[in-house]
């Protein structure tokens, strides 16, 4: 039978008061007569008549030997109730067995409720208006979003006051300085004003653990700030701060916020019915547009942060790192542990270099050499074939052990088509073979090659330069038919006009 509840009792008395019968109000009630009747005598609540238990309804397995546990926890309070079940294993074999575990780590938690040591408490601290922003990364491949049908692996460079929960983010690929920069300049720019601190968590684009002459140390034995992130912060007007390290809780405003706006965004997705974009910047705009509708309800607070925050009177930094680079005789060079390639004329010269965060870019002289998608990670290569073909066709017994060899194959067709040149003749005779197509797919339309690469393949043919060219070239001669031009009859004009006249 279901227990009666302290609102049922009320309930009875209700009825008792307004009538003064006791089976009446038993129904009303919901219970039994003579259950009603007690509760009318002792004229007190269910919770007040139930006295708490202090018996046990089995006995306890640990009571012989919690002694030892109890002096061990004692010792080493942060022991885990596994640890010492499997000690208690060890020491007494014949009395303990698996399923007991559960009951040990309930009477050491209580244990440490009641007899552990004192433990760490958080301080709830009070925000002051427009006295600082909060930014940190948070990973948002989750959400699902495809890019034309690609998943889009990214990031969110988060920024938050603390006062009104004002919040703002930034697409990025990676927590480097350059995504730090670009998120920071962001928000602040939405904003157009700048609060007095500006806190990060120690992550490497605001802080390294070591100095390496590039950094300059922080007050409090804390990792000291990068040149480039100080240089932001002088910039802008902002002192840097930065949680203790291990502390993350530090930054807990704007770490509360990365999964309050990750769900906003979910939310949004679902509403929206699918989560294909046409590109990354279609997204930034799609994330900007529902976090402004979120900032707008908080119009009032922000009004006080922005009231409390000095004007934004710089202009933006650029949102790339330029440095300098000398082009080695491999026509490469190496920029954050990664290699390029860049066109062989400029082997030797010195080249600058635009790194932003998603892109490269290569200049001499103040023109532009080359522009690639940025490589994310250590020891990789971007070789673009075009730029060491020439070399190649003139030293194919070099392609064999060429470091750079895998590159040269621009597709999986290219590749098919090198080991039917292998098949045909191996060794040097077939690596010439295809630097040939491969020199003609720089020459002309890699396109154009691939298909007639394809073709003879489909066909069973032999794959020579020689049946590639033949096939490109005929296909380059197809004439398109000449459309002449319809002529046109001005007289129409007059009528219109003689009609309107009339």
């Amino acid at each position: 039978m279901k227990p009666v509840s302290d609102a049922q009792v009320r309930k009875l008395m209700e009825e008792i008061n307004k009538t003064g019968r006791i089976g009446r109000a038993a129904m009303k009630a919901g219970m039994d007569r003579t259950t009603a009747r007690k509760y009318v005598t002792a004229r007190k609540l269910p919770s007040e008549l139930r006295r708490p238990r202090d018996w046990r309804t089995r006995p306890d397995p640990f009571a012989e030997h919690w002694p030892e546990v109890e002096s061990r926890l004692v010792d080493e309070p942060t022991l885990e109730a596994r640890t010492l079940f499997e000690w208690l294993l060890e020491q007494h074999p014949e009395r303990y067995q698996g399923g007991q575990l559960r009951t040990l780590q309930r009477r050491m938690k209580r244990w440490r409720a009641e007899r552990g040591p004192e433990r760490e408490v958080e301080l709830g601290q009070r925000h002051r208006p427009g006295e600082a922003a909060q930014t940190d990364f948070t990973a948002a491949t989750e959400l699902g979003v495809t890019i034309l049908g690609q998943l889009f692996a990214h990031l969110l460079c988060v920024t938050t006051l603390p006062y009104s929960n004002w919040q703002w983010a930034t697409v990025c690929l990676s927590e480097s300085m350059a995504a730090l920069r670009r998120g920071v300049q962001r928000a602040l720019f939405q904003l157009g004003r700048v609060p007095r601190f500006h806190q990060t968590d120690n992550s490497t684009a605001a802080t390294h653990r070591i100095p390496d002459g590039k950094s300059v140390p922080f007050e409090g034995g804390k990792r000291p700030f990068n040149a480039d992130y100080l240089a932001l912060m002088n910039h802008l007007g902002m002192t840097p701060r930065t949680t203790e390290v291990g502390a993350k809780e530090q930054n807990g405003d704007v770490e509360a916020s990365n999964g309050a706006i990750k769900r906003r965004l979910d939310q949004a997705l679902k509403l929206r019915g699918h989560r294909d974009f046409e590109s990354g910047e279609a997204w930034q705009t799609f994330v900007d547009h529902v976090l402004g509708k979120a900032n707008a309800g908080r119009s009032a607070r922000v009004a006080e942060d922005l009231a409390a925050m000095r004007e934004l009177n710089v202009a933006k930094l650029p949102e790339f790192v330029e440095d300098t680079f000398r082009v080695t005789d491999w026509s490469t060079i190496r920029v954050k542990h990664c290699a390029y390639s860049v066109p062989s004329r400029l082997i030797g010269e010195y080249v600058k270099v635009r790194l932003y965060e998603e892109r490269l870019e290569v200049f001499y002289s103040g023109v532009l050499q080359l522009a690639c998608e940025r490589l994310r990670g250590r020891n990789l290569c971007r070789i673009d074939y075009r730029h060491v073909i020439w070399s190649l066709v003139r030293k194919p017994g070099g392609f064999a052990r060429y470091v750079y060899r895998e590159e040269m194959f621009p597709t999986v067709v290219f590749r098919r088509a090198y080991d039917a040149t292998q098949a045909a003749q191996a060794g040097t005779k077939g690596d010439l073979e295809y630097l040939r197509i491969l020199h003609l797919a720089a020459s002309t339309m890699e396109a154009d090659v691939e298909a007639a690469l394809s073709l003879l393949l489909d066909e069973g043919k032999a794959i020579t330069c020689d049946a590639v060219k033949s096939i490109v070239n005929l296909s380059s001669r197809i004439e398109l038919p000449a459309l002449m031009p319809s002529p046109v009859d001005l007289g129409i004009y007059d009528a219109l006009l003689g009609e309107a006249c009339s």
